[in-house]
């Protein structure tokens, strides 16, 4: 199994505090609560980065979590890493290029494993779909205590539509201002229609009046386009 060393940043006192209680949240979702799928309407609200320091405050906790990086189109997990890139990643055990002992990496954090999102493919929504997927969250669910999933925004494209009947349950990340609420909405809709339980939603990039300053920054910038 490759190991991948990761961008280390330290979060203001403030931030961290917040992932404590997002992290404390996801736990009292309950036991069977195990793999979680994260989405949000558009690029650039910073869920990817959300996520990632979302897992490592669970492995931190002494929760083994691998982090599925499902962004086929348009990874942002991939620029976090400072070490050599695997061979193969999801993409690549989807279409049968490789067995998953080929893409499930450890990482610099104890007990956090990660599946980068491989080779951008011609057909990503498909190999969502497959029968290989389900094989992968399976084998995860039984030898992980958290299955996180870092899903496209539902907003753009429909992959996380496709991945979520498959999970236990998912939360929607929307930035502060910027999703209008009929959009917000219908992103709702959208999760509400596979059948898979909406855990909660997380509001980025606030503004918080006791602080003073906005995190936006540390979670991402707005991006005009997402997909060529």
């Amino acid at each position: 199994m490759q190991t991948i060393r990761l961008k280390q940043e330290k979060l203001p006192y403030a931030v961290n505090e917040e992932l404590k209680l997002l992290r404390t949240n996801i736990l009292f979702c309950g036991a069977d609560k195990r793999v979680i799928l994260v989405t949000s309407a558009f690029s650039g609200e910073g869920k990817s980065t959300v996520t990632l320091d979302l897992c490592r405050s669970l492995a931190e906790l002494g929760r083994s979590v691998v982090l599925i990086d499902a962004d086929m189109r348009k990874s942002v997990l991939k620029r976090r890493v400072v070490s050599q890139l695997p061979e193969h990643g999801l993409s690549h055990y989807l279409s049968g290029q490789c067995t998953l002992d080929g893409v499930i990496c450890e990482t610099d954090t104890q007990l956090f494993y990660m599946v980068l999102n491989g080779t951008i493919p011609p057909n990503p929504t498909e190999l969502l779909a497959s029968e290989n997927m389900k094989k992968l969250l399976t084998f995860c669910r039984e030898n992980f205590d958290y299955v996180i999933i870092d899903s496209p925004p539902v907003g753009l494209v429909v992959d996380a539509a496709v991945i979520a009947p498959l999970c236990d349950g998912n939360v929607i990340l929307i930035e502060a201002n910027e999703v209008k609420y009929r959009l917000a909405q219908e992103v709702v809709a959208k999760m509400q229609a596979t059948n898979c339980p909406i855990l909660g939603v997380i509001l980025n990039k606030v503004t918080s009046k006791k602080y003073g300053k906005s995190y936006g920054k540390y979670y991402g910038k707005k991006y005009k386009a997402y997909y060529a």
